[in-house]
Order: structure tokens, then sequence, then C-alpha cells
């Protein structure tokens, strides 16, 4: 089967950051799905393997996301058939989706929404995992909660924040305040259906302050070092802070005069663990599906990156470093029909 790899960390520029190879095509072990992937997206997390992380041995196949139809089953496999179609954000231990076929544990794959193509589909499972997970695990919230409270979501228009505002719109009660600086990137958001927006170039807990709402929920998306004093001025006491990027460090000393809870949110942990609630995600991913098929939800796909090969994920890659996605950047996988 045709894959793309890297051979070593570096820039994308870099001759070896993105191959093309020839690899076996893999057989399902007792849990797994063998997909034919049709679609595939860009996540920030593609950037910073490709770019921080050398491959254990010759190569590494990257892709985060994907969505597609399932070619053939493990002995174990009960939640879905041959000819399903499926998407998925796979498991960071594991060979990624940029590849024409694709093993992934079935409790962690979801039914591909009928209301959207492959393409558009790939661009919803890691970042609904990830806005699902910091919602009703980080937060603690149930759904229909949050009446009266305000959740502020940092770096809003990027994949993840397109979710979060919308499930937190949708299934809780929670005000939203999403940060934005560019008129394309405000628009977004209030188009995924922020209540307020105020722009992270300016400071946070002045913005908030001029707003007259302070946050009982953060979701720090992006530079958190650059905005982690002005969050802990500005939110509620007992307020709870959920972090997705990679700060270099965080001092939490000033977090207990406000009893405050900083949490990390990783959506990997639970297929890189073998935790005995990974199947939530299976769950979680039907929902979101359900959600979209009815309207509730829309798409997040902003971006389309044509057919997978290595000039167009380079491109993707460059568009994804650039700072300036917005949405979720998708491609056609290698083999559409």
């Amino acid at each position: 089967m045709k894959a793309i790899v890297h051979r070593e960390a570096g820039p994308i520029g870099a001759e070896n950051a993105l191959v093309e190879v020839l690899l076996p095509k893999p057989k399902p072990g007792p849990h797994d799905l063998l997909v034919a992937v049709r679609g595939v997206s860009m996540n920030p997390v593609d950037v910073k393997v490709r770019a921080l992380m050398a491959p254990e041995g010759d190569h590494r196949v990257l892709g985060y996301d994907a969505a597609g139809v399932v070619e053939a089953v493990g002995s174990a496999v009960t939640r879905f058939k041959v000819g399903d179609p499926v998407c998925y954000a796979g498991d960071l231990t594991r060979p990624g989706t940029n590849a024409e076929y694709h093993l992934v544990d079935e409790r962690i794959v979801g039914r591909k929404p009928e209301s959207l193509g492959f393409r558009d589909a790939a661009a919803i499972p890691l970042t609904s995992i990830t806005a699902w997970e910091m919602l009703f695990d980080c937060f603690g919230l149930r759904e229909g909660e949050g009446e009266g409270h305000a959740l502020l979501v940092i770096g809003a228009a990027g994949g993840v924040g397109s979710m979060l505002i919308q499930l937190a719109k949708k299934l809780t009660g929670l005000t939203v305040i999403a940060t934005a600086s560019r008129p394309e990137t405000r628009a977004w958001v209030e188009r995924m259906g922020a209540d307020h927006i105020i722009n992270h170039r300016r400071s946070l807990d002045a913005e908030l302050a001029d707003l007259g709402v302070a946050p009982r929920y953060v979701a720090a998306l992006t530079h958190t070092e650059r905005h982690f004093d002005a969050v802990v001025k500005a939110i509620e006491p007992r307020g709870r802070i959920a972090v997705i990027d990679d700060p270099p460090s965080l001092d939490i000393l000033p977090l207990k005069p406000k009893a405050l809870t900083v949490s990390w949110e990783f959506m990997f942990t639970r297929p890189m663990f073998q935790t005995d609630d990974m199947d939530v995600q299976h769950t979680l991913l039907n929902r979101v599906a359900d959600l979209l098929d009815q309207g509730v939800l829309i798409p997040t796909a902003n971006h389309i990156g044509g057919v997978l090969n290595v000039a167009n994920l380079r491109a993707a890659h460059e568009h994804q470093e650039s700072g300036k996605a917005i949405g979720k950047t998708v491609l056609d996988g290698f083999v559409t029909a």
C-alpha cells in the first residue's frame, strides 16, 4: 500500500520530512478494523511529531484523523462490519492515517456522519474528542449544566476551538467567550456560536474586565504560557483551567488563593494506555455524528488540501504551521472512489 512517512525530525522543507513509500498492507489484530482511508485531516499534533519526534525505526507514518470504509475486521470485533463507513482519530503509538489502509481499535471508532463526505468527516474526530473530554472530563460538567457561568476559549478559531464552542453552546448552559484577533477568525468563531469575542493580542484580564464577565472555565488551546497570568487574574474562584498545548513550564502556586484546578487534556491517553473506559470515545463519536446529521452541529472543514500526496500534504503542514489556519484542513485519501 502507499503511505507517506517522515524519516527524521525537522522542518517541513527537509528532504526526508515527508516521503511516499510502499508498505505491506497491515492485518487486523483481534480488536482492529482495517480501514480503506478515504479522507484525512491536519492537526497540530502532525506538525509536532514531524518536527520534534524522530522515528523509532526507519520511518513513521503520520496522520491522526481519518474517515473511510471498513475492509476487514479482527476476530473480537463486535461494533462494526465490513463495508461500514467510519471515522476516528487513531492512536499516537501506532502507524498513522496517511496511508491507503490503516489499522485502528474499534473501541475508538465512530460511524461516519451520513450528512458528510469522507473528506469533511475526517475533520471531526480528534477535535470532537478533545473538546468533549475538556467539557465533561476536565471541567467535570454534565450535559445541561453551566447556566450562569462562562467558558473562555483561547485560540478559538482552530479545530478544537471550533468544536468546543459548538458543543458548549448546544450541550451545556455556558456562556462562551472566544478569543480571536483577525476579522476572518472573529467571523468564524461567531459562526461557530460564540456569545462574545475578545482579542488575544491584548491582555485577556483587561479584555474580560471590559466585557464584565469572569469565566469559571478556561480552555487554553494555544500560547498558554503567554496568557496564564491573565487567566489566573480573571477566572472565578474555584474555577477550572484545561490545557492542551505544550507550555515549557507553568507556575501553579498563584492558583492557590482562588483554589483553582488545572488539568491536561490529551485525547490519545485512553488508547495509549488501553484504559478500561476507552470505548467512551466510540460512544461520543457516534453522538457527535448524530448531532451533525441532525444539524445541531455544523462541519468545521475550512481548507481543502486536495488528494493525499507528498506535495499536498507538505502544503497542509505549511498551512498548519503558518498560524493562520481556521477550522480544519482536509484532504481526500489516495483513493477516492
